[in-house]
C-alpha cells in the first residue's frame, strides 16, 4: 500500500520545530505538591489534533491540571491499541544558570533550546507532527492509535496517568502496548559507533521519609538522645551502603548484546561473571546499565530544628530509593537495617518496577524502525534507572517501551540534559525522530 511506503510531508518537518518551540514557551513548571499548571499545553495540543480531524477530550482531576487523550481508529477493529503518550509538565530551571531563558523555545543554529526540549516536549510534539501528517496525506494505522498528553509526571502523576489510570480505563480500551520517553536516542561510547537504546523496564519508585525522635532540650548541654544525630547517623549508613548487584533479565540482555558488540565474551548466567570487571571493559558504554545492576538509595533531603541553641525532639530526612524488578523485598529489609531502632521510615511514594519482553515482535519492530534510518546504528534494549507514565498505566494491563526517537551528534550529552542546564534538541534529530515515528506506527 502507498500510504506504508510514503513517509510524513514536509509540513511534518517543519511543524516539529514549531511545536517545539511554542510547547517550550508555555511554562508548565512542575514544582511539587500540585503547583502546577498544565492547561495551557494540553489547550495547544488539543487545538492542533482537532484542525486534523482528531478529536481531543480534555480531563481534569485537580482545575488547570489538564490532560489530553484521543484515538485514531486503525484499519484493523481485531489488532489491539498502542498507547502512545508524553507528558506535558516539566521541572524547574532557573534562568541565571542557562545560555538562553529555559522558557523561550529559542531555534539558534539549528538547535531548539529549553526547558522540555528534551523532557519530553520534543516527543509530543514529534507524535502532534506525524500524526497532523497523517491527515493531510489521508494515511490510516493498522491498529489503534491512543494519544494521551498528560500532567503531573514530574510529580506523583495523581494528576496525570494516575488518574486516567484509575478513572477513565474506557478511552484505553484495547490498549496492551505502549511508547513513551528514554529511549532510542543515539549514544557514541566511542568513535565509530552508534547505539540507540530502547527501553524494556523500569527501576520502581521508593521515594521514602525517615523520621527520628529524641529528647528535646537546650543546646548547651550532653544529649544522647538528640534527634538530628539519630537521623544524621542513618542517612550516612544509606549514602554509604554498597548494594548487591541482581542482574534483571532486561539488564542480561543488554549486557550480552552491548558485551557482543566489544568482542567480549560472556554468559550472563554465569554465576561467577565479575559485572564491576564488565562495566570496567565497556568503558563509556557502560552508562547505559550501570545504575540498573542493583537497587539504589540516595539521601536527597533534612528538615530539623528551628534554633541554633535548641535541641529538636524530631528530625526528618528524604530518601531517593529505586528498587529492581523483584528487587522491592530486600530493599525493605535493607531499609529496616539501615535506619536502626531510632529512625523510622516509611513510603512517600512508591510505583512499581517493570519489565517489558525484550525478544518480542514490538522490540523487533522498534528496532527495525531506528535501523531503517540509521543502518549503522546498533539497537540494545536497557532498563531505566528512574521511571515513567509506563508505571501507572501498567495498572490497565499496557507493557510499555521507552521510544522517544532522536539522531544526535557525538559529544551532545543526552543524558544529562534531563533536568539539566541548558536543554536542547537539535532540530535534525526531531526530523529523524519524525520519520521513524512515522514508520513505526504505521506499521505496529
Amino acid at each position: 500500500m502507498a500510504e506504508e511506503v510514503r513517509g510524513p510531508d514536509t509540513t511534518a518537518l517543519d511543524e516539529v520545530v514549531t511545536f517545539t518551540s511554542e510547547l517550550i514557551r508555555i511554562d508548565t513548571t512542575n514544582h511539587g505538591d500540585g503547583e502546577c499548571r498544565e492547561r495551557p499545553a494540553a489547550e495547544y495540543v488539543a487545538e492542533r489534533l482537532a484542525a486534523a480531524g482528531i478529536e481531543p477530550t480534555l480531563l481534569e482531576r485537580t482545575p488547570g491540571r489538564t490532560n489530553v487523550v484521543a484515538r485514531i481508529p486503525g484499519t484493523d477493529p481485531s489488532a489491539d491499541a498502542l498507547l502512545v503518550h508524553g507528558h506535558l509538565d516539566v521541572v524547574p530551571a532557573d534562568p541565571a544558570e542557562w545560555t538562553v531563558h529555559p522558557f523561550s523555545g529559542e531555534v539558534r543554529d539549528g538547535v531548539v533550546w529549553g526547558r522540555g526540549a528534551v523532557d519530553m516536549k520534543n516527543m509530543d510534539a514529534m507524535v502532534l507532527a506525524v500524526v497532523r501528517s497523517w491527515a493531510r496525506q489521508g494515511v490510516r494505522p493498522r491498529r489503534d492509535i491512543v494519544l494521551a498528553y498528560t500532567a503531573d509526571e514530574e510529580a506523583s502523576a495523581e494528576d496525570g496517568s494516575g488518574f486516567l489510570a484509575d478513572r477513565h480505563a474506557a478511552l484505553f480500551a484495547g490498549c496492551t502496548e505502549g511508547i513513551s520517553e528514554s529511549g532510542a536516542f543515539s549514544f557514541h561510547p566511542q568513535p565509530g559507533t552508534t547505539l540507540y537504546p530502547i527501553a524494556a523496564g523500569e527501576r520502581g519508585t521508593a521515594w521514602l521519609k525517615l523520621t527520628a525522635h529524641g529528647r528535646a532540650g537546650h543546646g548547651s548541654k550532653m544529649n544522647t538522645a538528640n534527634a538530628v544525630t539519630r537521623l544524621a547517623s542513618a542517612v550516612a549508613r544509606i549514602g554509604a551502603h554498597t548494594w548487591p548487584v541482581r542482574l534483571t533479565t532486561t539488564v542480561r540482555a543488554a549486557l550480552t548484546e552491548l558485551a557482543a558488540l566489544y568482542g567480549i565474551d560472556i554468559d550472563t548466567n554465569d554465576r561467577d561473571l565479575d559485572v564491576e570487571l564488565l562495566l570496567d571493559k565497556l568503558g563509556p558504554a557502560a552508562a547505559l546499565v550501570e545504575a540498573t545492576v542493583r537497587n539504589s538509595a540516595n539521601p536527597t533531603m533534612l528538615k530539623a530544628g528551628y534554633k541554633v541553641n535548641v535541641i529538636p525532639g524530631q528530625a526528618v530526612a528524604y530518601i531517593d530509593g529505586r528498587t529492581l524488578p523483584g528487587g522491592e523485598e530486600e530493599f525493605a529489609t535493607t531499609m529496616d537495617a539501615l535506619t536502626g531502632p531510632d529512625v523510622d521510615w516509611e513510603y512517600h511514594h512508591r510505583e512499581v518496577s517493570l519489565e517489558a519482553p525484550v525478544d518480542s515482535p514490538t522490540f523487533a519492530k522498534l528496532r527495525a524502525a531506528v535501523e531503517r534510518f540509521d543502518p549503522d546504528g546498533h539497537v540494545v534494549p536497557f532498563t531505566m534507572s528512574g521511571g515513567t507514565d509506563a508505571k501507572q498505566f501498567s495498572r490497565l494491563g499496557i507493557t510499555g517501551y521507552g521510544f522517544s526517537p532522536l539522531r544526535l551528534p557525538p559529544g551532545l550529552d543526552y543524558g544529562a540534559l534531563f533536568h539539566g542546564v541548558d536543554e536542547r534538541v537539535p532540530v535534525d534529530a526531531l526530523h529523524f525522530g519524525v520519520r521513524v515515528l512515522d514508520h513505526y506506527l504505521k506499521s505496529a
